[in-house]
C-alpha cells in the first residue's frame, strides 16, 4: 500500500486540554518495525575529492559519519523530548557518493521489534551522519547545505507500510 498523506486527524502527543505527553504504547502489538530515510550534503568538488582521497587530516569521514549515525540512533529518546526509548535490532547506514553532482548521500536503514515505529531513528541518523561530514569538512568548505532528508518507507504496526511516492 502506498501513502503519501496520513490520515488522522488530529496530533498524536497532544492530550484532549491540549498538553504534550507521551503518546501510551501499551495496548499496542509487538510487531517487526522497519524505517528507511535518505538525504544529502552538497559541497565543493575539491571537498568530495579530499574526502574520497583519503587524505583528509581528520581520516576517514565517511566511516567516522557512519559510526556517529548509528551511535545517534540509540541516543534519538534522549533529543526529541516525547519520543519512546527503543531497543533496536539493526542499524544499517550507507553513503554513496557522486562526483556529478559533489554530493554524498545517507541513507539509514533501522529496524526493532517493539510496539512503536522507528522513523525518528531513521531521520536522526541520517542528520547526524551528515552533520558529521559538516563538522569534519568546514575547515575547507563553509558553505556545504544538507538537503532532502525524509522519510522514504515504514513498515509495521498497525498503520502497515508506507513508502514513498517520488
Amino acid at each position: 500500500m502506498n501513502k503519501t498523506q496520513t490520515n488522522h486527524n488530529e496530533l498524536t502527543h497532544f492530550d484532549q486540554a491540549g498538553q504534550a505527553h507521551m503518546v501510551d504504547v501499551g495496548n499496542k502489538d509487538v510487531t517487526h518495525r522497519i524505517a528507511k530515510a535518505r538525504g544529502l550534503i552538497r559541497m565543493l568538488p575539491e571537498t568530495l575529492a579530499l574526502i574520497l582521497s583519503g587524505d583528509h587530516k581528520k581520516g576517514d569521514v565517511i566511516g567516522i559519519a557512519r559510526i556517529a549515525a548509528i551511535m545517534a540512533t540509540k541516543r534519538t529518546s534522549e533529543l526529541i523530548p516525547l519520543c519512546h526509548p527503543l531497543a533496536l535490532t539493526k542499524v544499517a547506514v550507507d553513503f554513496e557518493t557522486s562526483q556529478d553532482t559533489s554530493t554524498i548521500s545517507c541513507e539509514a536503514r533501522v529496524e526493532t521489534f517493539g510496539k512503536t515505529g522507528v522513523e525518528i531513528e531513521a531521520l536522526m541518523a541520517v542528520q547526524v551522519g551528515l552533520l558529521t561530514i559538516y563538522d569534519m569538512c568546514k575547515a575547507v568548505d563553509k558553505g556545504m547545505t544538507i538537503a532532502e532528508v525524509k522519510l522514504l518507507e515504514k513498515s509495521g504496526g498497525k498503520s502497515g507500510t508506507w513508502r514513498v511516492t517520488e
